[in-house]
């Protein structure tokens, strides 16, 4: 099963993961992580092609994307 990590600490809220998420799988949530910042969710994971594209574009290192054994 795939799953994607959104580490709180590091992520500024900057929204560059679910604006290029082809999918659509990540969403603005209401939490706040500890410097104020509203931190996108996963919201559609089955939609996920494990493109690792949120990972990859995040500037802060924020998201993991661990794919499926193949």
């Amino acid at each position: 099963m795939i799953e994607i990590v959104i580490n709180p600490n590091y992520c500024k809220g900057c929204s560059i993961c679910i604006d290029f998420c082809p999918k659509k799988v990540l969403q603005s949530s209401k939490e706040i992580n500890a410097k104020g910042y509203t931190l996108p969710e996963v919201v559609n994971i089955e939609a996920c092609t494990q493109c690792q594209l949120c990972e990859i574009i995040c500037p802060d290192f924020a998201i993991a994307v661990t794919p499926k054994n193949r």
